[in-house]
């Protein structure tokens, strides 16, 4: 099992409804609006880094208002 944290931004005023996507989508543990450079952050998981890519593209990114994302993948040191 693989999990990363996804950064996204939003276009202007979308943050809201575009976190509440995320966090609806299968695979994603977690979604909230923060404040920063980047507006939502989601914590995902998937069972390999395959998986993990296919998410974000797929799904992630197909979400009305999505602009750009950045995938942190977890490690474990």
């Amino acid at each position: 099992m693989i999990a990363a944290y996804i950064l996204i931004q939003t276009e202007v005023g979308v943050i809201g409804s575009v976190a509440a996507e995320v966090a609806g989508i299968k695979g994603v543990a977690s979604a909230e609006a923060v404040t920063g450079p980047y507006d939502v952050i989601a914590r995902a998981e998937a069972r390999n880094l395959d998986e993990l890519g296919k998410l974000v593209v797929r799904r992630v990114q197909a979400v009305p208002g999505v602009i750009r994302t950045l995938t942190c993948p977890v490690i474990h040191l």
